[in-house]
């Protein structure tokens, strides 16, 4: 059967758990159709780089499923109905990639590297500010 990734972006207000059924659903879908989710990431809420009907986030959900396409053709169908989905699309692989996608890997390099920072970015210690008197502002 061919391979296909398939992501979703789902409103900002939804909750979690909505989020995850939404991602049942599909995987209820291309199951019903003879086929299989080998994998489901939630990359998280993520801001969009412009705004889709009035939403500056959206929760992102990646799938990588082992289906026919006609099974991914009714997932997407689906997700062209539902008001939850702000946006999808929906690509053939030759392969899925094994481990994490390169988002989760990106997300986990960007947490390591603000641990490593301290959380005070590359600023350091800045010390002690000198004592101003009244005087200094009188004077200009």
């Amino acid at each position: 059967m061919p391979l296909y990734e398939h992501v979703f972006l789902a409103r900002q207000d939804l909750a979690q758990a909505q989020v995850d059924a939404l991602a049942e659903a599909a995987t209820k879908i291309i199951e019903e159709g003879q086929g299989k989710v080998v994998k489901t990431e939630t990359w998280g809420l993520r801001s969009l780089a412009y705004r889709i009907a009035k939403n500056r986030k959206a929760h992102y959900v990646m799938l990588e499923v082992d289906a026919p396409a006609a099974a991914v053709a009714e997932v997407e169908r689906q997700a062209s109905l539902n008001e939850d989905v702000i946006r999808y699309m929906t690509i053939r692989v030759d392969a899925h990639e094994a481990g994490p996608s390169a988002m989760m890997r990106r997300s986990e390099r960007d947490r390591r590297s603000r641990e490593e920072r301290g959380d005070r970015g590359d600023r350091g210690d800045r010390g002690d500010r000198p004592r101003r008197d009244r005087d200094d502002f009188e004077a200009a």
